[in-house]
């Protein structure tokens, strides 16, 4: 065999292994996107929060354990609700490029996939931790599939109160892991995040109502218009300024929350109001709407960080023996 012979042969050898390590990258990426990462990433920190928050101590594996299932659990449920809303993704413009819509992965692929990583992160839990813990963290992926997904998505548009529930239970889930328990405290967090989710996702319907109607989703926006779902989303910041409250009332934390999330729900109020005089009305929503919508995350997000800096007096000497 001549020399030219074996450099035509190792280059298509090369060729053809650089296109399937090419590909097998594809492919990792493509599952890693129906976990929903960006979705996933709230979550899991809402979870961690509450389990800096519960009282007690765990041993930092087990810590990294819960907040691992956490995690999977949250991206298995992502993952089932792109299989059962493959239709009505592929005519969205904001979910056209998920992974199934674009035949990247088959749909029985996604739901195989969504359904191992669910039972396995729910076992895991329960044998690792608490079997507390794990039925919480069951029940959000159940009420997120079965009572959100499938049941109310398409069929009302109180679809995302009710079916809001499943990404409220997070810190609840942290908060067991630590102490087996469900309490009052871990209540107030589930509230917080339950009341929380109306005008963050109303929001974002504003101003993607033209996808939702595209789609035949009933989202509020769509099915009683911009002006009432607007007076909705302003009753609920209302609410929710007080709620933020609570958390200080019951002792989990102290005056340095307090103070932040009055100020974190003054701001979430007035970004309401403004959304309530925006008279820019395309897509059912303009500026204000996605101004609104981005700084709800932001709002979960410090609300989350200030009960664990308030907590640092003890939390730092928890983290000092979960490094040692």
């Amino acid at each position: 065999m001549s020399d030219a012979s074996i450099g035509i042969g190792t280059g298509v050898t090369g060729t053809a292994h650089d296109a399937a390590a090419l590909d097998a990258g594809a492919r990792v990426a493509d599952y890693l996107a129906l976990l929903k990462p960006r979705v996933m990433s709230l979550v899991v920190f809402s979870g961690f929060a509450g389990l800096i928050l519960a009282p007690g101590h765990i041993h930092p594996v087990l810590a990294a354990i819960a907040v691992l299932c956490i995690a999977v659990a949250a991206g298995a449920a992502g993952a089932v609700n792109m299989w059962y809303d493959r239709d009505i993704d592929a005519v969205m413009r904001r979910t056209c490029a998920r992974p199934i819509p674009t035949g990247k992965i088959k749909p029985e692929e996604a739901l195989a996939f969504g359904i191992v990583l669910s039972v396995g992160s729910v076992m895991l839990m329960g044998l690792a931790l608490n079997w507390v813990a794990a039925v919480l963290l069951a029940t959000a992926n159940l009420f997120y599939i079965f009572v959100y997904t499938i049941w109310l998505k398409r069929r009302t548009p109180q679809n995302i109160v009710i079916g809001g529930a499943a990404g409220a239970f997070p810190p609840m889930i942290g908060w067991a892991a630590v102490t087996g328990d469900v309490s009052l405290a871990s209540i107030a967090l589930f509230a917080l995040i339950f009341m929380w989710t109306p005008p963050h996702f109303w929001a974002l319907a504003l101003f993607r109502r033209g996808d939702y109607e595209k789609a035949g989703v009933p989202m509020l926006p769509v099915v009683a218009g911009a002006r009432a779902t607007k007076l909705q989303m302003l009753l609920y910041t209302v609410i929710l300024l007080p709620l933020g409250l609570v958390p200080w009332w019951l002792g989990i934390t102290g005056p340095l929350y307090a103070v932040a999330a009055t100020a974190l729900g003054l701001i979430f109020l007035g970004f309401a109001v403004w959304v309530w005089f925006d008279s820019d009305e395309e897509q059912g929503g303009g500026r204000a709407a996605k101004r609104m919508f981005g700084y709800s995350i932001l709002y979960l997000f410090l609300m989350f960080t200030a009960m664990m800096v308030d907590r640092a007096p003890g939390l730092l000497p928890r983290l000092a023996e979960w490094v040692g």
